[in-house]
């Protein structure tokens, strides 16, 4: 189990990536110089894949060169060729010449792994390195003597290159065709017949090299041979193979091997000279050889990935045209001269959030080096959600490691670092971004679970009350943010005419003027929902306080308003100073301030005589009652509120002075009036009853009056408890005022004779909490306990 993200592509992973489908790997054939667009295989069926399933899997073919020399037609699933093919520039003089590719697929990935094999054609004639070659050979050569001749080159391979060797007809020679290890063919010319300088000095002969194409091509070189004199010491090498290593980084000019031979002639024959005995044009232009000194030096700067060794002969020739052959075998050290190549092959960006493990980057590496130099490893950085998993032919893949959150981080920069395992190591780095698409999985949040506003009762329509507030942490339609307000609770509610949302920023209205006296307070649900899809949502309760307004004036309950008869308080003229008349009661439909009341004593028949606290409405009097005071007054009591402005109401009492109780309570002339103007139906019938029969009546009346008053007065008297009336006795109602919370009534008699006309309270009739509160009121008021006979 990997450890570490740190990966070497040559410890793979066993079998190919999760979803991996394997191939066996295939090989194709193709003539070199085919036409572009001509027809190699058909993918799909060798495959096993439909061409539909071709192009939904993104299907596309990756050369080791990067080379666009195939293309995959996802229309038909056949592989052709995108240019014409040269073997000998692809390839050279290796055979054979096949090109090895990868067809990639996605969705899952899978790698398809093929060759193909470019043919050869005859398209290359031979060639000599020199048109014309000149052999000195010494009249003294015995038959069989073999003298090597330059051999010709051919591009093609196989059956195309040089296969056979042959020189116009002569006596002297013949040529032998020699075959050597790597596969080559070289020409000889074999001596037949002794030569003689004195009868031919020269002799000039056609070498034709044939190669196996069908048909053979052919190419022909001059051989000219000069006959010499004896010359018995060819030049011999120290060495009859050099082996040497030059570093590939070796900068030019630097010596790569010194050959030496040596002559035993003297003279012009002893004079050795050195010089290439073949020389192919790569290995004139990259080693300069000294005539000389046999010294062999860099022409140019030597590459270990294009060329890892070279081959050389070389000849040293004496003044008599005695020469010696050597070998040598240049060996290119690869240094750590190529940085590691990294190449993209598939980006996927955006990746959506909260997607399992997603397949981001397909990958290929590659280093031209050779052994460490060429060992690779491929990591990322060690913070990130994401992983490398390596596949086949340096290909890795870049995946995620989990879900991503796009509101934890909306985007990553990757750095994919590529390593050598050379001295000194050498590394790319290649960055790619990756963005996280967002998906709809945060809810809209609200800046607070519960919100209070306050509006003052009496506003205006359409009125702006307040806000909510709603935030999401998508992007995009998944962070649009919607409001609209729940059902409530209460079905009384009536939600729908009180408020309004603005559905796009929150904003809250009231739709209607509201009544605090109505309605203080009420509480709704607002629904904050964004566009995603699946939409998501959320809920807040919003609390809407009603704040008073003074829009209410007081209110009297008591004395009653209603238009009935006015309330008469009586009041004895033995009260003293601070003696309870009544008590206005009012109440106010505000609260808070505009409900806080006070009384004020507005007018009055006699003012000094009475007064009214502020904070209670009690009406007191301010003095004691003489007999000066009228015995009727009227008192007008201002009920103010504390609001702002304040509201008030009146109201008007009136109050009878009476001495001690006794008095016959008589309706106020005004009383009568407005009792008149309240029946006249009824005023009519008494008037009319009364002038029918009023003098039958008075005569009447007054006859039988005065024969049995004496008669009835001891009567009348012990009835009434007193020699002073014979009168029956009525009950007197007298309504609760002041501190009094209840009415009571009293049977009084009126007596005939009294020159005072005083009431007698003979019997109360009132609860016994009333006589309670009738206690109170008497103590410490000795005129009101001798008015009530107490």
């Amino acid at each position: 189990e990997r450890k570490s993200r740190r990966i070497n592509p040559f410890l793979f992973a066993e079998g190919i990536l999760r979803n991996h489908v394997s191939w066996k790997s295939r090989r194709y054939s193709v003539m070199e110089e085919t036409e572009s667009g001509s027809f190699v295989a058909n993918l799909a069926k060798d495959l096993g894949l439909g061409v539909g399933e071709l192009a939904a899997r993104g299907a596309r073919v990756v050369s080791e060169d990067n080379e666009p020399r195939l293309q995959l037609d996802l229309h038909t699933g056949e592989l052709i060729l995108h240019e014409k093919l040269d073997r000998e520039e692809m390839c050279g003089p290796t055979d054979p010449c096949v090109m090895h590719f990868q067809v990639l697929l996605k969705k899952p990935l899978g790698v398809f792994r093929a060759e193909l094999l470019v043919r050869d054609i005859n398209d290359h004639s031979p060639e000599f390195p020199e048109r014309e070659m000149t052999l000195k050979i010494s009249e003294t050569s015995p038959p069989g003597t073999v003298f090597p001749l330059k051999k010709a080159q051919d591009l093609d391979v196989g059956n195309n290159n040089i296969q056979n060797y042959s020189i116009s007809s002569n006596p002297h020679f013949h040529i032998s065709t020699r075959t050597r290890g790597d596969g080559r063919k070289y020409p000889e010319l074999v001596l037949d017949k002794e030569l003689d300088r004195e009868k031919q000095a020269e002799l000039s002969l056609t070498l034709t090299a044939l190669d196996g194409g069908s048909p053979p091509r052919s190419g022909t070189a001059q051989v000219h041979i000069l006959v010499l004199d004896v010359n018995d010491n060819a030049p011999e090498f120290a060495q009859t193979l050099y082996q040497v290593q030059v570093p590939e980084n070796s900068p030019v000019g630097t010596l790569v091997v010194k050959v030496s031979a040596r002559d035993l002639d003297t003279g012009t024959n002893g004079e050795i000279s050195y010089s290439y005995f073949y020389s192919s044009q790569e290995i004139s232009a990259t080693f300069e050889l000294n005539n000389l000194s046999g010294e062999v030096r860099l022409l140019k700067k030597l590459d270990f990935e294009t060329i890892s060794s070279y081959e050389l002969e070389i000849d040293a020739t004496d003044g008599g045209g005695l020469s010696g052959r050597c070998s040598v075998s240049i060996e290119v050290v690869d240094v750590n001269d190529n940085f590691p190549e990294l190449t993209i092959s598939s980006l996927t960006s955006p990746i959506p959030e909260n997607s399992p493990e997603t397949e981001v980057a397909l990958f290929r590496i590659r280093d031209r080096d050779s052994g460490d130099n060429g060992r690779m490893t491929c990591s990322i950085q060690d913070d990130l959600p994401f992983v490398l998993k390596p596949s086949e032919e340096n290909f890795y893949t870049l995946v995620t490691n989990g879900a991503l959150d796009r509101e934890t981080r909306p985007e990553y920069n990757i750095t994919i670092t590529v390593t050598d395992l050379g001295t000194p190591r050498l590394k790319t780095q290649h960055n790619i971004t990756v963005t996280v698409s967002d998906v709809n999985d945060n809810a809209p949040a609200f800046s607070q679970t519960t919100y209070t506003l306050r509006v003052r009762e009496n506003n205006s329509p359409a009125l702006h009350i307040g806000s909510v507030s709603a935030t999401d942490r998508d992007s995009g339609a998944n962070a649009q943010v919607t409001y609209s307000l729940l059902p409530p609770a209460d079905p009384q509610l009536p939600l729908a005419s009180l408020v309004s949302i603005n559905a796009d920023n929150g904003q809250l209205f009231a739709l209607r003027s509201l009544d605090y006296e109505a309605l203080r307070a009420f509480e709704f649900g607002v629904r904050a929902a964004d566009r995603g899809s699946p939409a998501l949502s959320s809920q807040a309760r919003v609390r809407v306080l009603v704040l008073d307004d003074n829009d209410n004036a007081p209110f009297v309950l008591y004395p009653p308003q209603n238009g009935s008869a006015p309330c008469t308080e009586l009041v004895p003229r033995a009260a003293e100073a601070g003696y309870l008349v009544t008590k206005v009661v009012a109440v106010d439909g505000d609260s808070g301030q505009n409900a806080w009341l006070s009384y004020q004593l507005l007018k009055a028949t006699e003012p000094g005589l009475f007064g009214v606290w502020a904070h209670n409405g009690e009406v007191r009097t301010a003095r004691l009652l003489s007999e000066r005071d009228a015995v009727k007054h009227r008192l007008v009591v201002l009920v103010r509120d504390n609001g702002e402005p304040p509201r008030s109401a009146s109201v008007t009492l009136h109050v009878l002075l009476v001495d001690g109780f006794s008095q016959p309570y008589l309706p106020l002339p005004e009383v009568a009036a407005a009792e008149a103007r309240a029946d006249p139906l009824t005023v009519y019938l008494v008037v009319a009853l009364a002038s029918v029969s009023s003098l039958f009546l008075f005569s009447v009346l007054v006859f039988v009056a005065v024969r049995l008053c004496r008669r009835s007065r001891a009567a009348s008297a012990g009835r009434c408890s007193g020699p002073e009336g014979h009168f029956p006795g009525h009950l007197v109602d007298v309504s609760g005022a002041g501190t009094l919370s209840q009415s009571y009534q009293y049977e009084v008699c009126l007596t005939g004779d009294s020159g005072t006309n005083e009431f007698k309270f003979l019997k109360p009739f009132f609860p016994s909490i009333l006589n309670q509160d009738l206690g109170r009121k008497s103590e410490g008021n000795p005129t009101f306990q001798n008015s009530l006979g107490i």
